[in-house]
């Protein structure tokens, strides 16, 4: 049986190390791309445009990510259309991570495709494991939410602040907690209510 390569271990959600095969060099490439984006001034508007859409593997239209931002690597982010990110954007993206159109991240969330082995021997040895995480179309992410290895959030949902994303959640409920949980489902009340017990006016 012929030994796979570090980047097909990377694609099958085996153990891998980094530091071969033109990763580094992939990571400090977004690093770059990330420094430059953040060293921008508020006014850089068509530069940060331009960095973004050489820093991710896709970028839809009308997008606006807020710096700073973190990325591993950043090419294994695709993007959909009409995303909104506020500051500190955090996505460790040693595998792929999918956002679909009309997200919205509150500030400091962080997205992890990648983990370690619990057993410090094995995690000595600098091997890890990474399993994509998808977040479908009008998914709205609280504030300092942390989104784990091989997670998809369903479309429409929110995920309130502070939460620790450990499983799938479904689609078009509000999910909170450490771990994240389904809270309720999103129903027709919440067109009329916008938050608690304050109306959307006509």
């Amino acid at each position: 049986m012929l030994e796979m390569s570090q980047r097909e271990n990377i694609k099958n959600g085996l153990l891998f190390t980094d530091m071969g095969e033109g990763l580094p060099e992939e990571r400090l490439r977004g690093k770059e791309l990330v420094y430059d984006f953040n060293q921008t001034r508020p006014s850089e508007v068509a530069k940060r445009e331009e960095l973004a859409k050489q820093l991710f593997g896709s970028l839809g239209v009308n997008c606006w990510i807020e710096p700073p931002i973190h990325f591993a690597y950043g090419s294994n982010t695709f993007v959909g259309n009409d995303v909104y990110a506020n500051f500190n954007l955090t996505i460790v993206d040693d595998t792929t991570v999918t956002i679909g159109n009309g997200v919205l991240f509150a500030p400091n969330v962080t997205i992890s495709t990648t983990g370690h082995p619990i057993d410090a021997e094995l995690r000595a040895t600098g091997q890890m494991y990474a399993f994509p995480v998808v977040i479908e179309d009008n998914v709205w992410i609280g504030s300092g939410a942390v989104i784990n290895p091989g997670v998809t959030i369903g479309k429409n949902s929110v995920i309130g602040a502070g939460s620790i994303v450990t499983k799938d959640i479904p689609p078009n409920v509000v999910a909170v907690g450490s771990p994240c949980k389904v809270l309720r489902q999103i129903t027709e009340e919440d067109k009329m209510y916008y938050y608690k017990n304050r109306k959307v006016q006509p």
